[in-house]
Protein backbone atom coordinates (compact mmCIF):
# COMPACT_ATOMS: atom_id res chain seq x y z
CA UNK A 1 0.00 0.00 0.00
CA UNK A 2 1.84 3.25 1.09
CA UNK A 3 5.50 3.37 0.60
CA UNK A 4 7.79 4.97 3.07
CA UNK A 5 9.37 8.36 1.33
CA UNK A 6 12.34 7.85 -0.41
CA UNK A 7 15.34 9.95 0.73
CA UNK A 8 16.02 12.77 -1.80
CA UNK A 9 18.70 11.97 -4.07
CA UNK A 10 21.35 14.04 -6.06
CA UNK A 11 19.40 14.68 -8.60
CA UNK A 12 16.20 15.27 -6.69
CA UNK A 13 18.20 18.29 -5.19
CA UNK A 14 19.06 19.17 -8.31
CA UNK A 15 15.85 19.57 -9.94
CA UNK A 16 14.36 20.89 -6.91
CA UNK A 17 17.02 24.01 -7.41
CA UNK A 18 16.71 24.23 -10.82
CA UNK A 19 13.06 25.28 -10.22
CA UNK A 20 14.13 28.08 -7.43
CA UNK A 21 14.08 31.57 -7.22
CA UNK A 22 18.21 31.40 -6.88
CA UNK A 23 18.67 29.21 -9.99
CA UNK A 24 16.37 32.07 -11.82
CA UNK A 25 18.89 34.69 -10.36
CA UNK A 26 22.42 33.20 -10.88
CA UNK A 27 21.13 32.28 -14.49
CA UNK A 28 19.95 35.71 -15.28
CA UNK A 29 23.83 36.63 -13.71
CA UNK A 30 25.39 34.40 -16.43
CA UNK A 31 23.42 35.47 -19.33
CA UNK A 32 24.21 38.78 -17.83
CA UNK A 33 27.61 38.14 -17.90
CA UNK A 34 27.78 36.57 -21.45
CA UNK A 35 25.77 39.76 -22.85
CA UNK A 36 28.51 41.82 -21.19
CA UNK A 37 31.54 39.64 -22.60
CA UNK A 38 30.20 40.02 -25.94
CA UNK A 39 29.49 43.30 -26.07
CA UNK A 40 32.72 44.72 -24.70
CA UNK A 41 34.94 42.73 -26.86
CA UNK A 42 37.62 41.37 -24.22
CA UNK A 43 37.28 37.82 -25.87
CA UNK A 44 36.71 37.47 -29.56
CA UNK A 45 32.59 38.07 -30.30
CA UNK A 46 32.88 34.42 -32.14
CA UNK A 47 34.35 32.02 -29.34
CA UNK A 48 32.20 34.06 -26.80
CA UNK A 49 29.22 33.27 -28.88
CA UNK A 50 30.12 30.22 -29.53
CA UNK A 51 30.62 28.87 -25.91
CA UNK A 52 27.49 30.71 -25.10
CA UNK A 53 25.82 28.72 -27.11
CA UNK A 54 27.49 25.15 -26.40
CA UNK A 55 27.10 25.99 -22.73
CA UNK A 56 23.03 26.95 -23.54
CA UNK A 57 22.60 24.32 -25.80
CA UNK A 58 24.03 21.24 -23.02
CA UNK A 59 21.78 23.16 -20.08
CA UNK A 60 18.96 22.88 -22.85
CA UNK A 61 19.44 19.09 -22.89
CA UNK A 62 20.44 18.52 -19.45
CA UNK A 63 16.71 20.17 -18.12
CA UNK A 64 14.95 17.85 -20.73
CA UNK A 65 16.58 14.97 -19.11
CA UNK A 66 15.82 16.58 -15.92
CA UNK A 67 12.18 17.34 -16.52
CA UNK A 68 11.84 13.63 -18.07
CA UNK A 69 12.91 12.57 -15.06
CA UNK A 70 10.59 14.18 -13.02
CA UNK A 71 7.48 13.29 -15.42
CA UNK A 72 8.74 9.81 -15.15
CA UNK A 73 8.56 10.24 -11.41
CA UNK A 74 5.53 11.60 -11.15
CA UNK A 75 3.96 8.83 -13.62
CA UNK A 76 4.89 6.32 -11.29
CA UNK A 77 3.82 8.01 -7.95
CA UNK A 78 0.63 8.80 -9.99
CA UNK A 79 0.37 5.02 -10.53
CA UNK A 80 0.72 4.35 -6.77
CA UNK A 81 -1.79 6.64 -5.88
CA UNK A 82 -4.21 5.13 -8.93
CA UNK A 83 -3.10 1.79 -6.98
CA UNK A 84 -3.88 2.84 -3.62
CA UNK A 85 -7.37 4.36 -4.73
CA UNK A 86 -8.38 1.24 -6.33
CA UNK A 87 -7.62 -0.73 -3.19
CA UNK A 88 -9.49 2.19 -0.88
CA UNK A 89 -12.58 1.99 -3.42
CA UNK A 90 -12.72 -2.11 -3.08
CA UNK A 91 -12.64 -2.01 0.58
CA UNK A 92 -15.68 0.64 0.14
CA UNK A 93 -17.45 -1.65 -1.68
CA UNK A 94 -16.75 -4.08 1.02
CA UNK A 95 -17.81 -2.12 3.34
CA UNK A 96 -21.37 -1.17 1.37
CA UNK A 97 -22.05 -4.94 0.92
CA UNK A 98 -20.83 -6.10 4.58
CA UNK A 99 -23.39 -2.52 6.01
CA UNK A 100 -25.93 -4.10 3.49
CA UNK A 101 -25.41 -7.55 5.48
CA UNK A 102 -26.06 -5.96 8.51
CA UNK A 103 -28.96 -3.83 7.61
CA UNK A 104 -30.65 -7.43 6.48
CA UNK A 105 -29.47 -8.82 9.87
CA UNK A 106 -30.98 -6.09 11.73
CA UNK A 107 -34.58 -6.12 9.92
CA UNK A 108 -34.54 -9.84 10.21
CA UNK A 109 -33.72 -9.17 14.00
CA UNK A 110 -36.17 -6.41 14.28
CA UNK A 111 -38.94 -9.46 12.74
CA UNK A 112 -37.53 -12.22 15.41
CA UNK A 113 -38.42 -9.08 18.02
CA UNK A 114 -41.96 -8.79 16.79
CA UNK A 115 -42.71 -11.92 16.66
CA UNK A 116 -41.56 -12.25 20.28
CA UNK A 117 -42.94 -9.68 21.03
CA UNK A 118 -46.49 -11.28 19.95
CA UNK A 119 -45.13 -15.14 21.23
CA UNK A 120 -45.14 -13.03 25.01
CA UNK A 121 -48.82 -11.42 24.39
CA UNK A 122 -50.04 -14.53 23.64
CA UNK A 123 -48.09 -16.23 26.87
CA UNK A 124 -49.58 -13.73 28.53
CA UNK A 125 -52.93 -14.02 27.60
CA UNK A 126 -52.48 -17.76 28.40
CA UNK A 127 -51.45 -17.11 31.65
CA UNK A 128 -54.19 -14.94 32.52
CA UNK A 129 -56.62 -17.19 30.27
CA UNK A 130 -55.09 -20.02 32.92
CA UNK A 131 -55.07 -17.96 36.14
CA UNK A 132 -59.25 -17.77 35.53
CA UNK A 133 -60.06 -20.74 35.04
CA UNK A 134 -57.99 -21.79 38.11
CA UNK A 135 -59.99 -19.44 39.90
CA UNK A 136 -62.97 -20.70 38.27
CA UNK A 137 -61.80 -24.39 39.33
CA UNK A 138 -61.54 -22.86 43.32
CA UNK A 139 -64.38 -21.35 43.35
CA UNK A 140 -66.18 -24.43 42.04
CA UNK A 141 -64.28 -26.75 44.51
CA UNK A 142 -65.70 -24.42 47.01
CA UNK A 143 -68.96 -24.77 45.84
CA UNK A 144 -68.29 -28.50 45.99
CA UNK A 145 -67.33 -28.52 49.67
CA UNK A 146 -70.03 -26.33 50.41
CA UNK A 147 -72.30 -28.44 48.62
CA UNK A 148 -71.02 -31.54 50.63
CA UNK A 149 -70.75 -29.73 53.78
CA UNK A 150 -74.48 -28.96 53.11
CA UNK A 151 -75.22 -32.40 51.79
CA UNK A 152 -72.90 -34.45 55.14
CA UNK A 153 -75.27 -31.85 57.39
CA UNK A 154 -78.52 -32.97 55.97
CA UNK A 155 -76.87 -36.69 56.48
CA UNK A 156 -76.45 -35.79 59.98
CA UNK A 157 -79.87 -34.39 60.78
CA UNK A 158 -81.49 -37.25 59.27
CA UNK A 159 -79.19 -39.70 61.15
CA UNK A 160 -80.28 -38.09 64.27
CA UNK A 161 -83.84 -38.04 62.80
CA UNK A 162 -83.91 -41.80 63.26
Amino acid sequence: MAKPPQKPTVIDGIIRWIGSVPSMVVHSCIFAGFLILTVSNVFPRDLVLLVWNTIVSLEAIYLAIFIQFSVNRNTESLREVEEDIDEIQEDVEELGEDVEEMQEDLEEMSEDVEEMQEDLEELNEEEIEEERREQEAARNLDQLADDIRKVLAEVEALKKKK
